[in-house]
């Protein structure tokens, strides 16, 4: 009971906190965990989203963390005079970065993400002295939206709504694939990841109980399919050869997530007469698989139209969208014969 009523107090409390008040605490507290010896990043590399590259590293605890310092280059943003009279004055905001900082920016940003980045994460490149600060990876997705949202309610100056277009093309580009998963490709970081946490980011991915049937692959895919093969596509039929399958489990499901392939073929097996209970697709959870599939499938629709031939449309795919941890890659169609089948 007692616990309860100081849990109570201390929710009391911070309710009663000025934002100023908040964002001292969490700084001071991010600076006395890490006080006497940041961590030394486990991995680091270069992160790049188009022509935008930004330093990242993983740390002992797993946390992904992106270089404040390269998150603002990529936003636009430098630190001038406005800022540091911001800083001197006590500003709250003075304590984001530095593309955020100007007060009707930070005075709109939401509790949670304001205290996050006001305490930059402090930490060490093997080989460096030199003590870099840290914003955690997965906050870069709620800065861009944040940013946006601001812009399409004309909340931003028009000197601003250059950080918010930067905002829109670091967007687009994560929409792709999820950021922890981008930091560990550039790092080199998956090589390293424990098969508790791949169990982890598929028990993410997949749902516990099946799904009610829907179609997720859109018409488009099969008939992009059928004209780089040279088939005869029928709007009328839903007949497909059962070499279709096989394609879409290399160009989907093999490259969605590592071994998610393998996943789904425990969860739904082949019976007796060599056909599935269910449809692969129903396993993805809606909040994470159905999205990223979704999205996966929109990107190989867009290389299916681009190309002229399989060989063509297979070579974009395998250099775009890579599977991972297979030492031979699977080759289902890419030496065409005569017949192109």
């Amino acid at each position: 009971m007692v616990k309860n009523k100081q849990s109570i107090g201390g929710k009391a409390r911070a309710a009663s906190l000025t934002a100023k008040q908040r964002s001292e605490i969490a700084k001071k507290a991010a600076e006395a965990r890490w006080k006497d010896s940041p961590p030394i990043a486990v991995k680091s590399g270069d992160l790049a989203l188009g022509d935008i590259v930004i330093q990242c590293a993983v740390l002992p605890d797993e946390t992904r963390v992106l270089s404040e310092r390269a998150v603002t280059k990529a936003f636009g943003g430098k630190r001038g005079g406005a800022h540091w009279r911001r800083k001197k004055a006590g500003d709250p905001g003075a304590n984001l970065p530095v593309f955020m900082s100007a007060r009707n920016i930070s005075s709109l940003i939401n509790n949670d993400l304001r205290e996050n980045l006001s305490a930059p994460i402090p930490y060490m490149i093997p080989g460096s002295s030199a003590i870099a600060h840290g914003i955690n990876a997965e906050l870069l997705p709620d800065i861009c939206v944040a940013l946006m949202d601001m812009q399409d309610k004309g909340e931003l100056h028009p000197s601003q709504n250059a950080i918010a277009n930067q905002a829109k093309i670091l967007h687009r580009g994560l929409a792709k694939v999820g950021i922890i998963g981008l930091v560990d490709e550039a790092t080199g970081y998956q090589e390293l990841r424990d098969k508790r946490a791949l169990e982890a980011i598929l028990d993410k991915f997949l749902r516990k109980e099946l799904a009610a049937w829907a179609k997720k692959f859109p018409d488009e895919f099969y008939k992009q399919i059928f004209r780089l093969k040279n088939w005869p596509w029928n709007d009328l039929s839903s007949k497909r050869p059962s070499v279709v399958g096989k394609y879409t489990n290399d160009l989907v499901y093999e490259r969605l997530v590592p071994e998610l392939l393998s996943e789904l073929e425990r969860k739904n097996p082949n019976n007796s007469k060599g056909r599935r209970k269910s449809k692969h697709h129903q396993w993805l959870s809606d909040d994470l698989g159905n999205p990223a599939l979704a999205q996966h499938l929109h990107a190989l629709i867009g290389l299916m139209r681009a190309s002229t031939s399989w060989r063509q449309f297979k070579s974009m795919v395998d250099r775009a969208f890579p599977k991972k941890f297979h030492t031979v890659e699977l080759d289902f169609g890419l030496e065409e014969d005569s017949s192109n089948l």
